[in-house]
């Protein structure tokens, strides 16, 4: 009896590795696909974040033109704060979030208001409600005299700049609710606020926080690096 017993356990034995075979394999798959899974979670987080911080938090910015020399040279390559123009629903997201609002003196990269499709950068001189004039090339706020450090002027003899030239005299206006009055530094090299008017809130994409790197001439060669101006804060 002894004999048959031992054959019909060996007849088991295949069996039994035969069923545990499909789960190993079941259980592979499912490990295979959970790893995809995790993987194409994480680059959609990556992507998710990275639109999330070019569209609300800072973009880089190149300066194309001379407006805003000299503070700001052709070539720079500066990071933009876009919380300034971040939209708001209530007083909470006030609050909470990180946005600031537009004062005089500013630096702000903004939509051209009238040609959308391109990106401008000037000096915020004046704010929604204020009266602007320019005297002299001498900036007047409210009838008060601006103090301006900043302010370049390629023509040191006034005589030069006839006096119906809107970069001499210019104004009064006055400044309606939710819009700006922006100036390039370089006012003999700027076109601003005197030539398209006034700069509409909505249009503003954000302010300009630093300098990440500099190039003259022959822009791309590390030769022609500006390394005294990396890492400068704009003011």
């Amino acid at each position: 009896m002894a004999p048959r017993n031992k054959r019909r356990a060996s007849r088991t034995e295949p069996a039994a590795q035969g069923t545990s075979l499909p789960r190993r394999s079941g259980e592979a798959a499912k490990a295979g696909k959970s790893q995809v899974r995790e993987m194409f979670e994480s680059i959609c987080v990556a992507v998710i974040l990275a639109f999330f911080v070019r569209t609300f938090v800072v973009q880089a910015f190149k300066i194309p033109s001379g407006s805003m020399e000299p503070n700001l040279l052709i070539g720079d390559h500066l990071l933009v704060n876009k919380f300034v123009a971040a939209p708001t629903l209530s007083k909470v997201e006030d609050t909470l979030l990180p946005i600031e609002t537009i004062r005089r003196g500013d630096i702000i990269v903004f939509k051209h208001p009238k040609m959308p499709e391109r990106d401008l950068i000037k000096r915020t001189i004046g704010l929604p409600g204020e009266t602007i004039e320019l005297r002299d090339r001498r900036v007047y706020v409210n009838g008060q005299p601006l103090d301006e450090p900043y302010a370049h002027f390629l023509f040191k003899d006034l005589a030069d700049v006839p006096a119906g030239d809107v970069r001499r005299n210019f104004g009064p206006v006055t400044i309606p609710q939710g819009q700006y009055f922006m100036m390039g530094d370089n006012r003999d090299n700027s076109e601003d606020s005197r030539y398209w008017g006034f700069l509409p809130r909505e249009y503003v994409k954000g302010k300009a926080l630093f300098l990440y790197i500099s190039f003259g001439e022959g822009e791309g060669s590390v030769a022609n690096v500006r390394w005294a101006r990396i890492l400068r804060q704009i003011h």
